[in-house]
């Protein structure tokens, strides 16, 4: 097993990145990842102000993976996750989905013990460890890890947690794959554009698929896949993902568009995963009853 440490950290999905580690397909590696607010937030006392936001979203990495080719899936199965206990959320003047309500920059410590985040006295939360960023390089350009687009990115799926696998698209030679921006806990939305942010280490399983690749990133996890679509707005990205399910459907059982439409209509479930970011962030989901993996990769 190998290990990537939180020092090595980007800020950018890129084909320019040099690499921090090099893998052969079916190994495992640990990754170690600082919080979204790079570390630098320590007590409630602390203002934002102090940030450098050049420091914020990094994402641990890149790994090249041997063999990986455009056009190649890139499978990646998160066997662990572990957080630290300390976490913080924050408020930030303009940002989330209320960011035209005047408010005032914020910080609240959380601690995290015996599967709760302590958020307030008397008031917790079942911890949901996750990773929120998580993807590869693109084909061409550079998108800031805070992003997120087909490559994947800063996506913030509450999903995305241990025992699910996410299958990625290939751009690049070696897939340039990366993480970071942990949660403890984070509901659909991330409202506040911040969830119990964390540092940790993530367990990961990497192998690839051949001469295949999604549209988008697909989530498997239990019992179901997810087309993690976004868009400009919550309206294009439920059109990407719904049309990238009614897609597989019609490869699936080798249906009509018509045909397609209608039965999505019946088992395709379309949720949000979140609304604060540069690009707005939708999943379509249906059961593995009435998908094959196969079906999701052209």
């Amino acid at each position: 097993m190998k290990t990537v440490p939180r020092s090595k950290v980007i800020y950018s999905f890129s084909s320019q990145h040099k690499p921090a580690e090099h893998i052969k397909p079916g190994e495992i590696v640990l990754l170690e990842t600082e919080d979204a607010l790079g570390g630098q937030i320590k007590n409630e006392e602390n203002s934002l102000d102090v940030l450098d936001w050049s420091k914020v979203d990094g994402a641990t990495g890149p790994i090249f993976i041997e063999g990986a080719e455009p056009g190649d899936t890139l499978a990646v199965e998160i066997l662990d996750i572990k957080i630290d206990e300390k976490g913080l959320i924050v408020t930030v003047p303009k940002h989330g989905i209320l960011g035209e309500k005047p408010f005032k920059p914020s910080t609240k410590m959380a601690i995290t013990k015996d599967g709760y985040v302590h958020f307030d006295e008397g008031v917790r939360v079942r911890a949901d460890p996750m990773i929120g960023t998580i993807g590869v390089a693109p084909e061409s350009d550079e998108i800031p890890s805070g992003s997120l687009g087909r490559h994947g990115g800063n996506m913030d799926v509450k999903m995305l947690t241990a025992g699910t696998k996410l299958y990625l698209p290939v751009f690049v030679e070696g897939a340039l794959f990366a993480a970071g921006d942990m949660h403890a806990v984070q509901a659909d939305g991330e409202l506040c554009v911040s969830a119990i942010e964390v540092a940790g280490e993530a367990l990961l399983k990497f192998n690839l698929i051949k001469n295949r690749k999604p549209k988008w990133p697909i989530l498997e996890a239990h019992g179901s896949f997810a087309i993690l679509a976004c868009g400009k707005t919550l309206d294009e990205a439920a059109s990407s993902a719904s049309r990238a399910a009614v897609k597989a459907l019609m490869r699936e059982y080798a249906w009509s568009f018509e045909m397609a439409y209608m039965f999505g209509s019946l088992t395709v479930d379309l949720e949000i995963n979140q609304v604060v970011d540069p690009k707005k962030g939708v999943r379509a989901v249906i059961s593995k009853e009435f998908m094959s993996l196969d079906s999701l990769l052209t």
